[in-house]
């Protein structure tokens, strides 16, 4: 699955569109949380766990049943994950106010340079797989289920992966 934020009056019968809002024009998804699920939505761990009940099609059926951890701005995670989604996907001048609303100056902020994006994406890909509870070796398992994606790249979320953990110890040591 390949989820992100699309522009305003971005859409057509090929672009299947979440219904963010209800029919007196009230936001149901607030921006922000917007972000934090398009960060976990595109990592390995939904990917893969997609790919466990889903055959042919990917439909809301599947979609509804993810299990997406309910984190709030108050979670240093949930902050984490939305400022580096902002970053992947406000990259071009329609984004500007939602780049503003997470704390962007405009889509300048947004990275557009490969080898920084990929380092986000591999940031976000260990922040998910700890979300979850994951241990090294179930994330590293779940990666070696794509065998289509460069081992780099793999190993660079396992990496991130691992980083992250001593991140979490230091944390924990000094509270």
């Amino acid at each position: 699955m390949i989820s992100t934020i699309i522009p305003p009056n971005f859409h057509g019968n090929k672009i299947p569109t979440a219904k963010i809002f209800d029919d007196e024009g009230k936001q149901l998804i607030d921006n922000i949380n917007q972000l934090f699920i398009s960060g976990v939505w595109n990592s390995f761990v939904l990917d893969w766990l997609l790919r466990t009940k889903v055959t042919t099609t990917l439909n809301y059926f599947y979609i509804y049943q993810l299990p997406v951890p309910r984190l709030t701005k108050n979670d240093r995670s949930f902050n984490d994950i939305v400022q580096r989604a902002a970053k992947l996907i406000c990259t071009t001048p329609e984004f500007d106010e939602l780049a503003q609303e997470v704390g962007l100056s405009s889509h300048q902020q947004g990275v557009t340079d490969e080898t920084e994006r990929a380092k986000l994406r591999a940031e976000l890909d260990g922040m998910v797989a700890h979300l979850y509870g994951l241990t090294e070796d179930e994330f590293s398992y779940i990666l070696t289920t794509f065998p289509i994606v460069n081992a780099t790249v793999k190993e660079a979320a396992l990496e991130a992966y691992r980083s992250q953990v001593g991140a979490i110890h230091k944390s924990l040591v000094s509270t």
